[in-house]
């Protein structure tokens, strides 16, 4: 009976459905009515600033009002279906996608997506920092033999637009004076966090695909064979060093015979 009532009252603050008729509506100062307006309104509100911290730069981009009517549409459509909102808005880039009024940025739904690997990055769980003490301990002939581990923050991230670009231009201290161009070409973007910084660099296409090997769990020498056969001036070791400073490798796992 009470699973049935609740189920109810949920219904009538997310749904707008008539609130059941055993809900007690001898209020003092306002109606029942009144009081679940109160609450849809909070659930609204909630969600809506959940999607608000998610998407910050796509609210810049299209402004308060545009947003708050997206949101409201997106709200209307996708249930929290969690009990933290931290994992509120994962389908906005699907959304944004389908949905009319965003239809002359076609970029927009790209920006979203971006923004979610970088809210997912944020709350993502730390992983082991790679220990090149170990590292040294492989014989050299073994390195090819080694699977790379990525951090638990790690997103990939294709466009055919400029995303990293837009973002790094809509974050605070950017300069305000900045040009895109939006026909600039694809961007291949790769979200990591660093001491709870995330950050978006924008990677070469072989720097992509030898990433995104290791992401599949290849290993280093088939990754780096594999890209030096699609893209022959590939160098590995400056994009080693770079992504061992940015925190990317959480550890390898050795070759059997290491």
């Amino acid at each position: 009976m009470l699973h049935e009532e609740l189920a109810q009252f949920a219904g009538g603050i997310v749904h707008g459905l008539a609130p059941s008729a055993s809900i007690d509506r001898t209020y003092a100062n306002y109606s029942a009515d009144v009081a679940l307006d109160i609450y849809r309104n909070n659930y609204r509100g909630n969600l809506h600033d959940a999607l608000a911290g998610a998407y910050p730069v796509v609210k810049q981009l299209v402004g308060d009002e545009f947003f708050r009517y997206l949101g409201m549409k997106f709200i209307g459509q996708y249930l929290s279906r969690s009990a933290n909102l931290h994992h509120y808005g994962a389908e906005l880039a699907g959304f944004i996608a389908t949905f009319e009024p965003a239809r002359e940025l076609p970029y927009l739904p790209d920006v979203a997506a971006l923004e979610w690997a970088c809210h997912c990055a944020y709350f993502a769980d730390d992983g082991k920092v790679l220990d090149l003490s170990e590292l040294v301990q492989v014989r050299p002939e073994r390195y090819s033999e080694l699977v790379l581990h990525l951090q638990p923050s790690c997103r990939l991230l294709h466009s055919g637009y400029p995303v990293a670009t837009i973002w790094h231009a809509h974050q605070p201290g950017a300069p305000a004076d900045f040009h895109i161009d939006l026909d600039s070409g694809p961007c291949q973007a790769l979200v990591s966090r660093q001491h709870d910084v995330v950050t978006v660099t924008e990677l070469t296409a072989a720097e992509a695909a030898w990433l995104q090997s290791i992401q599949a769990g290849a290993a280093l020498g088939e990754a780096t064979e594999e890209t030096t056969a699609r893209y022959p001036n590939f160098d590995l070791l400056p994009v080693l060093q770079t992504l061992v400073a940015q925190n990317i490798f959480a550890g390898f796992t050795p070759g059997v015979n290491s």
